[in-house]
């Protein structure tokens, strides 16, 4: 590997008020590897969701461009890019808030942004009887399958969030994984202020219980999923209850039916004490058992499951025996966890793998890094960079490149650095 290109911050000099731009944590390259596109939030770690624009910056001349800005009091925010039409997709708070319906997790929707043109992708129906495909709540994190057509998200039920506690009989307001297939608009009565028809068919595919039996593969939440590959099968985190009563991450997969439009064992629109249920033939499974492990469970800073571009492996961040974070990968059928870094400096940040599907980026010790995933080789891309962001560390699609956001004066810039 010759002389790496020194790091570089694209926005330094380009003021912007509040904490600066945030990238999410995968998908935030447009598929020529030539822009970069991030949100406006007004503190460093992005835990307001406050920000009214959508940007985007070139990766080698540093232009800003502002390709969203928001109406009537919405915020907006978490933006990536469709690997194959470039589109973006990002989440929109409501416009006219009000105190029956302001920002938060179950009121919230995703959206794409078709060069000017901004349309919704999930559906809403908050009144019963519901509409297959349509959700009744929020949306998170929309990223695109490789071959583009559906979208992942997690997704709150506001329906449920709306019940009196003890309801009897009723499904708790859980984080689930949910899927949107392009393929087929949704529309849905004017029943209510916050209905709204989407470009896409919603389907929640995981499944949640109210209370895990300890010891088993039941789960209370299912969270921070990837596409495996260009498979039909996503890797997500599941909350179980272990043994000894402690409630820990776990990585688990769901295979998605071809047809995601026929109901399983409930009506995929949910009921009013129930939440959506799974297509007939979605079949969830368990990746990993830490239990027996001397710290069980997954760790580290927030981070997305990844799967390298063959799917032949999924990344996480566990753990090891002293209790420092390392990066680990588990087949996309299960199996053992192999740990791949073997480091004293704890993996410190969200991960994303090279295109060449043998190598993962994240920072370490304040720098980013490049890890080799068979031999545990890293090489570090960057000196210690002060105030480097534990949110996004993510490989350009042609590989050439890392994108990360370092808080200097107190807001945040985006940066790349080279690979070799």
């Amino acid at each position: 590997m010759g002389r790496l290109p020194p790091p570089r911050l694209l926005t330094a000099g380009r003021p912007l008020g509040g904490g600066g731009r945030v990238l999410t944590h995968t998908n935030v390259w447009s598929p020529d590897g030539q822009w970069l596109v991030s949100d406006t939030r007004s503190d460093p770690a992005g835990s307001h969701f406050d920000g009214t624009s959508i940007e985007r910056v070139h990766a080698r001349t540093g232009a800003v461009e502002t390709l969203y800005a928001s109406q009537h009091g919405a915020h907006c925010g978490v933006a990536t890019c469709d690997p194959v039409s470039g589109n973006v997709l990002f989440i929109l708070g409501p416009e006219h808030p009000d105190a029956a319906w302001s920002y938060g997790p179950a009121r919230r929707q995703g959206v794409t942004l078709d060069g000017t043109r901004v349309t919704n992708l999930d559906a809403r129906d908050l009144t019963p009887p519901f509409t297959p495909g349509a959700l009744r709540g929020g949306s998170h994190v929309h990223v695109a399958h490789p071959a583009g057509r559906l979208v992942s998200f997690t997704y709150d039920d506001h329906v449920l969030s709306e019940l009196p506690p003890g309801t009897p009989d009723a499904d708790l307001n859980q984080r689930n994984v949910t899927v949107a297939d392009r393929g087929k608009s949704v529309r849905v009565p004017e029943t209510h202020p916050r209905n709204h028809g989407g470009d896409a068919f919603s389907v929640v595919v995981t499944r949640t219980v109210n209370a895990p039996t300890p010891g088993s593969d039941e789960i209370s939440r299912a969270c921070e999923e990837a596409w495996v590959g260009d498979s039909r099968t996503l890797a997500f985190q599941g909350s179980v209850v272990a043994a000894d009563g402690a409630t820990i991450a776990e990585a688990f997969a769901v295979d998605l039916p071809d047809d995601l439009t026929t109901p399983g064992d409930g009506p995929l629109e949910g009921t009013p004490t129930r939440r959506p249920a799974p297509p007939r033939g979605t079949l969830q499974r368990r990746l990993t058992d830490t239990s027996g492990h001397r710290y069980p469970g997954l760790a580290g800073p927030r981070h997305w499951l990844r799967s390298d571009g063959s799917g032949r492996r999924v990344g996480v961040l566990k753990r090891d025996h002293d209790g420092v974070v390392q990066f680990w990968t588990v087949s996309p059928v299960g199996g053992d966890l192999r740990q791949v870094t073997r480091s004293s400096i704890p993996v410190a940040s969200a991960f994303t793998w090279h295109p060449d599907g043998e190598r993962v980026a994240f920072v370490m010790g304040g720098c980013v890094c490049l890890t080799d995933v068979t031999t545990g080789v890293t090489t570090w891309l960057t000196p210690p960079l002060p105030g480097v962001r534990p949110e996004a560390c993510v490989v350009s699609p042609d590989g050439a490149w890392v994108a990360f956001v370092q808080t200097v004066g107190g807001a945040n810039q985006v940066g790349v650095v080279g690979t070799g």
